[in-house]
């Protein structure tokens, strides 16, 4: 069955949302499945829009990671454009002051440290402080719907990459975390069943979400960015290729020793062009991954970590943001006491029965 968006929903049907004047939080993830953008098609159906919001990376997605394009005006639209990246309280909430509703359309990936969901966050925060109705045009999770994994966001670790108790890896379409994390009413995806992985047309997300193989290593090597090791950036793909200048010949036979489901490793020599090791000629691993069914990100990038931590004790180091990015600091102890982070992973789940707008069963 197709899918439709819930900006194809709206773009078809105007009387879906509130009366008002309308205000678009997106970016160039944000179109209809011709690649219209989502903002183009709002106009042309009649919708009174008056202004786009933009997230990290920006509006059209030329800022690195960390970095968002400022305010400025759509070419496309014509319309004001406001920066809300690392924007809060009373200095997000002036920017949505000449408009009347707001609407959340970007694609996330279904990892609770890619910072979308974040800016939705924040965003239906500040529509809730101001009484304005707070609308998610819905898209599916390329990660599928039927598996959580990882531990759950601790208090006292929240940030932009986790403001609220929800697994690492949530199993949740936007619209649904969205009614998990304060009042929104959702457009609902027509056709989505919850066992459908990947997105149709593909847009990378962000700079270094270049595939739908990068979108589902990408909650298990995530983690690298905590780490001293080049999680890719700066590469042509980026988190399926882990590595640094100390990393030798043991480090593939014992990964491929642990016999990981759906995930072959090969060892490889690259050399980033910007981010850690820039320039320099590093030696690592590539993910292959054989069975996307099978495979587990998260208990794969553990192993990983593990495996580094004993062959290059005197080598392997971990950031702060490490910490930021599992959730809690269970991680970076159970590295430095030697012990087996593996042990650290809750069972796997599916989501919330509660949280579900979408029917479907694993395949």
């Amino acid at each position: 069955m197709v899918v439709r968006t819930g900006a194809q929903r709206l773009a078809e049907d105007p009387g879906l949302v509130p009366d008002g004047r309308l205000g678009l939080i997106t970016n160039f993830t944000g179109v209809l499945p011709d690649l219209t953008p989502t903002s183009v098609a709002l106009r042309a159906a009649g919708l009174p829009l008056t202004a786009l919001f933009g997230p990290e990376h920006g509006l059209r997605g030329t800022a690195q990671a960390g970095a968002s394009e400022g305010a400025g005006v759509d070419p496309d639209t014509g319309l004001p454009v406001f920066d809300t990246y690392e924007r809060q309280g009373a200095a997000l909430d002036e920017l949505f002051a000449d408009v009347d509703v707001l609407l959340f359309d970007i694609q996330d990936i279904g990892t609770r440290f890619y910072t979308y969901v974040w800016t939705m966050y924040d965003c239906q925060q500040a529509a809730a402080r101001l009484a304005k109705p707070f609308v998610v045009l819905d898209r599916p999770n390329p990660l599928g719907g039927v598996r959580v994994e990882g531990p759950m966001l601790q208090p006292g670790f929240e940030s932009f990459v986790g403001r609220a108790p929800i697994p690492l890896r949530h199993g949740l379409t936007v619209g649904e975390l969205a009614r998990q994390l304060g009042p929104a009413t959702v457009v609902e995806l027509e056709g989505w069943n919850r066992a459908d992985r990947g997105v149709e047309p593909w847009v990378p997300p962000s700079p270094n979400m270049p595939t739908p193989d990068t979108a589902l290593v990408y909650p298990g090597t995530g983690l690298f960015e905590g780490t001293n090791l080049s999680e890719g950036r700066g590469t042509t793909r980026p988190f399926e290729t882990i590595g640094a200048p100390y990393v030798d010949d043991r480090f593939v036979p014992a990964l491929r020793s642990l016999g990981l489901p759906g995930v072959a490793f090969r060892r490889m020599w690259f050399e980033p062009v910007f981010s850690k090791h820039a320039g320099v000629a590093v030696s690592g691993v590539q993910l292959h991954l054989v069975d996307r069914d099978a495979f587990e990100p998260v208990r794969t990038a553990l192993e990983m970590l593990r495996v580094l931590n004993e062959l290059y004790p005197d080598d392997f180091a971990m950031l702060p943001s490490l910490d930021r990015l599992w959730g809690s600091d269970s991680l970076r102890k159970a590295l430095e006491a030697g012990d087996n982070p593996v042990d650290l992973l809750p069972a796997a789940t599916t989501p919330p029965a509660d949280a579900l707008l979408y029917e479907g069963n694993a395949r």
